[in-house]
């Protein structure tokens, strides 16, 4: 395993990637003592602020030639993390959300489990895969809406909700056959 190194760790990518994870307790604080609508537009305000972090990270990363394999780590951790938290937030407001959160879960574990273990054999996923990215994009946009909006209809929160945990749940079947067809190339390595 390479080590890292301290330029690595303190590249100005990685440092905007601390600070969205730095983000997080500050989003559940705010959130989840909000009162007044202010306090859930405070609160959407830093779900806006961690994503044009996240951009940002990315376009600093590539224009100045500043990507680092341990940036490539932090930056799908902080997003995960950061998606957990919201969605686990929203589960004490909308009664559906702990189907999404525990899919959330179960996607995540899955593809975790699979990444290590095709690691190990010297095989791994090249970036997102573009339905990953459609449901990454779509949850977003779900979980900035119900922080911004809470006084959203209960029966558009559920369809909402609903439609996002369709749309993850094809994406994980989706990535099942990508899994199944790195074993396999195991055997011709």
């Amino acid at each position: 395993m390479k080590k890292i190194k301290k330029e690595e760790l303190y590249s100005i990518p990685n440092c905007m990637g601390y600070f969205r994870i730095l983000l997080i307790p500050v989003f559940c604080w705010i959130y989840l003592r909000a009162e007044r609508p202010g306090d859930y537009y405070l609160a959407a305000g830093i779900i806006l602020l961690s994503y044009i972090t996240d951009f940002l990270d990315g376009q600093v990363a590539r224009r100045f030639h500043m990507i680092t394999e341990f940036g490539k780590f932090l930056d799908p951790v902080a997003d995960k993390l950061t998606h957990g938290a919201v969605a686990l937030c929203l589960v004490f407001r909308y009664e559906k959300m702990i189907y999404l959160f525990l899919l959330m879960l179960l996607k995540e574990g899955f593809m975790t489990v699979m990444g290590i273990i095709n690691l190990r054999h010297g095989r791994k996923l090249d970036g997102a895969k573009w339905f990953g990215k459609v449901c990454t994009g779509s949850l977003f946009v779900l979980l900035f809406l119900l922080v911004c909006w809470p006084a959203i209809p209960g029966v558009w929160a559920d369809r909402l909700i609903s439609l996002e945990i369709l749309i993850m749940a094809l994406t994980l079947i989706l990535y099942i056959p990508e899994f199944y067809r790195m074993i396999r190339s195991w055997d011709r390595k």
